[in-house]
């Protein structure tokens, strides 16, 4: 039961939604940034030199009528591989970042009903800290286990956290990288357009959270546009040293003709671009097309040599014929 909970667990908090302009909140619970207001401060936005020790408060709201008690931990965040989400590491997993210099007042905080606990913590920066965005969270994590959905005993935790945007001053290398540019071809047996599922790796192999955008073109035999759009699937924010695979799919794609994709990939300060290419080909019409001709050919070959044949022997009749006439004179 405690795998299954561990699992249930990552999946949740790679889901946990954080919204600007207000706390993160999963309807039960909110976990926020200390402020006047609780909209002031979506996140903790927070900078630092090497060596430097600060201090914040977070903040834990109870929207429930019954008291709920909370694991408070400090977490590093990365992008989901399926679809760039914005997630933390578990409690159990290592920490290198944010989840490893932070340290809460309290680990563990029991919250009465419709009230919030205030929690100070202090996050020191390692003097030998690269320079750049180091992403995380501090998470409250329900310490109950609701039991799971489903004919699988699984159980299953809740859990909320509040970003944090922590930059380590020092030299800032924003940079991109578009990588393992593949073309998967769904083409009917005759005749018709078809579809291509355009796959790529996006990669931010610099020190600073992205922003990225991507377009897809496509160009044929000459020159020729075949497709221009805007990539509708890259995440939102590319944390340092993260990737995302990623998938378009392209309807329409030509009958007979050569096709060259490029990915373009663009952030502030960043670019990055990767090219593939097929061939649009209806091969069950040109295999036919093969085997008719070759049959023609063979078929004419064979032809000739029988009509040869049968003049010889034509020849040969009519000689025996004359010989015998000549030998009855």
């Amino acid at each position: 039961m405690r795998k299954a909970c561990v699992v249930v667990v990552s999946l949740l908090l790679a889901l946990v939604p954080v919204v600007p302009a207000r706390a993160a909140d999963n309807g039960s619970w909110s976990v926020y940034p200390v402020a006047a207001q609780i909209a002031a401060r979506p996140y903790f936005y927070l900078s630092a030199e090497p060596g430097q020790t600060i201090t914040d408060k977070v903040a834990v709201q109870n929207r429930t009528g019954e008291p709920l008690t909370f694991r408070l931990y400090a977490a590093d965040a990365y992008n989901t591989p399926r679809d760039g989400g914005f997630a933390v590491r578990t409690a159990d997993e290592t920490m290198r970042g944010v989840g490893a210099w932070a340290r809460l007042a309290r680990s563990r905080i029991t919250v009465p009903g419709h009230r919030t606990v205030t929690v100070p913590f202090t996050l020191r920066v390692p003097t030998g800290a690269e320079p750049g965005d180091h992403p995380g969270a501090i998470v409250a994590l329900d310490e109950r286990i609701a039991p799971g959905g489903g004919k699988l005993a699984l159980g299953i935790q809740r859990a909320v956290g509040a970003r944090v945007y922590l930059r380590v001053s020092g030299p800032t290398l924003p940079a991109l990288a578009v990588s393992r540019l593949s073309v998967g071809r769904h083409q009917p047996l005759f005749f018709g357009t078809g579809t291509a599922t355009v796959s790529y790796t996006l990669r931010n192999t610099g020190n600073v959270t992205l922003r990225p955008s991507a377009e897809l073109t496509a160009r044929g035999l000459f020159g020729r546009s075949l497709l221009k759009r805007r990539a509708a699937r890259v995440p939102a924010e590319l944390l340092p040293g993260q990737s995302v695979r990623l998938t378009e799919t392209w309807r329409g794609t030509p009958v007979l003709d050569r096709a060259a994709i490029t990915v373009s990939a663009r952030a502030q300060g960043a670019s990055a671009s990767a090219e593939a290419s097929f061939s649009a080909v209806p091969w069950l019409p040109l295999v036919v097309l093969v085997f008719v001709v070759v049959a023609v050919v063979l078929g004419w070959r064979m032809r000739v040599p029988l009509r040869d044949r049968v003049e010889t022997l034509r020849h040969r009749r009519f000689a025996v014929r004359r010989g015998l006439r000549d030998q009855g004179q």
